[in-house]
């Protein structure tokens, strides 16, 4: 690839622009914002626009194949952009592709700039320092060191999300034994956080606005296992719980082979911590659940899903399974589909199975046909689609309160608790200002008679004045009793409360 004669901004004169592209996971959400926080300390300007930036720093997934492919192909376009007059010069790769690939990358991609691995984030300012007037035919600077680095404290961020909500991960890499899964050899063992410094993490964002905090991981239930060998989930939900500022305390990766009846028992009874949990099953039937390498078979996972539902009351469960597994028989299929339709998940995902190098699932025979699995995955994705319009529709009439999260001109979207950030469906709530200052003479409650007195509001507009008052306490990042109106495909329309609906707790659908 061709490069052009252009020069970098010097320290000498204006600060190197910088911009971020973040692909992947809320966990890899929050290694971008780590990565702008520390080049903002480092002087650098922030930039949204790729095309205007000096520099390009790609934050990498690498998953599954998609993962692998999208990320791939952000890397060859933003090269390109190399090419191009004012495009930026250098490109900077890291992320869980930096770390898995990274010798590949120097080889196969010699147009990257940098390739910097996971937990070298503290070094990166350095690295974008160190590549200023470097001579564009000179080597990738590589740095990839082992994935066991140490946890530190992820607080400086640059945040990527609204500010009312943010990501807390407590532990990183992984010690299941999956077959499926590359994440142990990417982000090494599982070790976790000190309570305290993750309570420094969360007081940080609780200062800056946020109001509900998702916690996350590769495993958040083993949480703390690695410190004294005891689960400490339930502990830290009761630290988190007692910062004044938070409001709503979200679960997300719950490993089922952990969760334990003080952990349900922590769920149901912490009122900050909402009645939604997110834990991927990957299939039912005990030959899938033994060839996945997964730590239930498939009547203890019923037993641990029947204690949850009895022990926390309007409980959402978010869950995942994995179609086109090798060994995977027509008979697990419909045992997965018939698990699916009775146990009717509020929120549910399917995904093709992905062969990934250094896994055992990667040796293992009878594979199954793309077109079957391909098929299976149809088929699921069309049973759930029943079963969350089912559930939608019967929460109409039903009142809520919702995270309001943005304003598009014409309705506020947000959230209630059973609806996890970016992954989930929304609530609407259409702006309806308009037409109720067009239902009556004068909504705001008083009018000027012939004579130019001033005449108070009649029973007739107190509704009205009610109504518009609703709408009118309605700010983004606040929380809004509503009533649910009416269903749109997954998401759900409803109209404020306002003073008439007090705020509701988390359990209420």
């Amino acid at each position: 690839m061709s490069q052009p004669d252009k020069n970098l901004r010097t320290e000498e004169s204006l600060p190197l622009r910088v911009s971020m592209i973040s692909l992947g996971c809320p966990k890899n959400l929050v290694d971008s914002e780590i990565i702008l926080g520390n080049m903002g300390s480092s002087g650098f300007q922030i930039i949204a626009e790729p095309e205007e930036a000096d520099i390009v720093v790609i934050n990498t997934c690498s998953f599954i194949d998609n993962a692998k492919e999208e990320s791939v192909n952000t890397i060859l376009e933003a090269c390109e952009l190399k090419s191009t007059s004012n495009g930026p010069q250098k490109v900077v790769v890291t992320g869980c592709l930096a770390q898995r690939y990274g010798e590949d990358l120097r080889k196969e991609v010699p147009e990257v700039d940098a390739i910097i691995g996971l937990g070298q984030y503290d070094h990166i300012g350095d690295v974008l320092n160190e590549l200023v007037g470097r001579d564009p035919e000179t080597a990738a600077h590589f740095q990839v060191a082992d994935p066991n680095f140490a946890c530190n404290a992820e607080t400086g961020r640059l945040r990527l999300t609204p500010t009312h909500y943010a990501y807390v991960r407590i532990s990183e890499g992984c010690d299941n034994p999956c077959t499926f899964c590359a994440i142990p050899n990417i982000r090494g063992q599982f070790r976790s956080k000190p309570i305290a410094m993750i309570e420094e993490e969360v007081r940080e964002l609780v200062d800056c606005g946020a109001r509900e905090i998702v916690i996350i991981s590769q495993d958040t239930t083993s949480y703390g296992v690695d410190i004294d060998g005891r689960y400490q989930l339930p502990q830290l939900l009761e630290h988190i719980a007692a910062i004044p500022g938070v409001e709503w305390i979200r679960l997300l990766y719950v490993y089922p082979a952990c969760f334990s009846d003080e952990m349900i028992d922590a769920v149901a009874s912490i009122p900050q911590v909402v009645k939604y949990v997110d834990i991927p099953l990957q299939h039912i039937t005990d030959n899938m659940l033994r060839r996945m390498g997964r730590r239930l078979n498939e009547a203890k996972t019923r037993n641990l899903l029947e204690k949850m539902r009895q022990k926390i009351p309007d409980l959402y469960l978010r869950t995942t399974f994995i179609v086109g597994f090798p060994g995977e028989k027509e008979t697990d299929h419909a045992g997965l589909r018939d698990f699916i339709s009775e146990f009717r998940f509020e929120r549910l995902g399917v995904f093709l199975y992905s062969h990934e190098e250094d896994t055992p699932a990667y040796r293992m025979k009878s594979d199954v046909p793309s077109e079957v699995a391909e098929e299976r995955l149809d088929d699921l994705m069309r049973l759930q689609q029943e079963i969350a319009f089912k559930h939608n529709h019967d929460r109409i009439g039903s009142r809520t309160t919702v995270l309001v999260d943005s304003f598009n001109d014409t309705e506020w979207l947000g959230r209630s608790f059973g609806e996890a950030p970016e992954i989930d469906g929304l609530v609407v709530i259409p702006d309806q200002r308009g037409e109720i200052a067009r239902s009556g003479d004068d909504p705001s409650g008083t009018s000027e008679n012939r004579e130019g007195f001033i005449e108070v509001p009649t029973l007739a507009t107190a509704p009205k004045l009610r109504e518009l008052a609703a709408y009118q306490q309605i700010r983004v990042g606040t929380f809004v009793p509503v009533e649910i109106t009416a269903t749109k495909g997954y998401d759900l329309v409803a109209r404020p409360l306002g003073h008439d609906g007090p705020r509701l707790s988390s359990t209420t659908r």
